[in-house]
């Protein structure tokens, strides 16, 4: 049960007409049915995380939720903090981040959304919201990244925002261009892939996921197929480097375990028909992740927004830093004794 602090929270500062949004059709996205705002919203949370909600609260929908940009604005926390308080904002009811297919066919990939609730809901309305059609059709739609005229011979790529340069290049010079048979065909140009690249700067992003560039070459097959799964390079290296431990003795391995582990749902390539809408798009779909790690799954299967791994660390981070009344009272007494021990002839 919560406990009621009774001292002021923190003024959150102004958002910021700087503050960045997301690209369209991500970050967040307000919940409906909220009460009205009022002096006393989250009173019942400890001050950080009440300094947190009020900043987020105020946030325009669409705006960016990273933890790195929040961090930017919060100037009394860092990152680890941000990410700590967003958990305890989860587990309080308010927030919960989803990831939601949009598009069709080859081009099918995830939007990433936060949706915000003023107001503390329970697992059971989250679980419900998120499974109705209603909850996807309040986002944005999300508009399709352009995508270059291809002869009739070649396949579009399976992510269109991943292409190279050459893939993205125009069609072939018309018939009325003079030609050269001598000519050897021009060699489309090479270098890393995205997968490649995306495991390069893991080391950027954190030291302790440094990678050689054999663990790169190694590694990329298992991270091209989460590129081939319609996800961005962008959420590829934040799933990669999200929670980590205090020491990574090992980052190939890692690494290796992670995107074995984490690695997104396979999205169908054949649109099935919807009885809702009678056509053969699918209804957009959520899938809810944990709000700590981004481990996709149910609704269902990550109560308070956190999988069961991240709940039992948060229940023991809580259980460490909010003693029993009682333990306290305790220590109070032993400590009074020991004074009046001393103090004895």
């Amino acid at each position: 049960m919560a406990t009621q602090h009774h001292s002021s929270a923190l003024s959150a500062p102004a958002v910021s007409a700087a503050y960045p949004m997301a690209k369209p059709g991500y970050g967040k996205r307000s919940a409906p049915g909220q009460q009205p705002r009022a002096h006393d919203d989250f009173a019942l949370l400890p001050t950080r995380e009440r300094y947190v909600a009020g900043f987020v609260d105020h946030l325009p929908d669409g705006a960016s939720m990273s933890i790195k940009q929040l961090a930017k604005q919060l100037p009394l926390y860092g990152q680890q903090a941000i990410s700590t308080s967003l958990n305890a904002l989860s587990v309080a009811g308010h927030l919960r981040r989803v990831r939601c297919a949009v598009g069709a066919g080859d081009e099918t990939r995830w939007a990433f959304r936060t949706f915000w609730s003023r107001t503390a809901r329970d697992n059971e309305w989250w679980n419900t919201y998120l499974a109705t059609e209603t909850a996807a059709r309040t986002a944005a739609p999300v508009e399709p990244p352009p995508v270059a005229s291809v002869p009739p011979a070649q396949a579009p790529a399976a992510v269109p925002q991943q292409r190279t340069a050459y893939e993205a290049a125009p069609d072939a010079a018309p018939a009325t261009a003079p030609t050269n048979p001598a000519a050897p065909p021009t060699a489309p140009p090479t270098g890393p892939s995205p997968a490649y690249l995306a495991l390069a700067e893991l080391g950027r992003r954190d030291i302790r996921l440094a990678l050689s560039a054999d663990d790169c070459t190694a590694l990329e097959p298992q991270a091209a197929e989460w590129l081939d799964r319609g996800v961005t390079t962008d959420y590829l290296i934040a799933a990669l480097t999200a929670g980590l431990p205090a020491q990574v003795d090992c980052p190939p391995r890692f690494v290796r375990r992670r995107l074995a582990d984490k690695i997104p749902p396979q999205l169908p390539t054949t649109p099935n028909t919807s009885p809702d809408t009678g056509t053969g798009t699918p209804a957009p779909r959520l899938l809810m992740e944990c709000t700590d790690c981004g481990r996709p799954g149910r609704p269902e299967a990550l109560p308070d927004g956190l999988c069961r791994p991240c709940r039992a660390a948060h229940s023991e981070s809580r259980q460490a830093t909010s003693p029993d009344p009682t333990e306290v009272d305790a220590v109070k007494a032993h400590m009074a004794n020991l004074r009046d021990l001393l103090k004895a002839p």
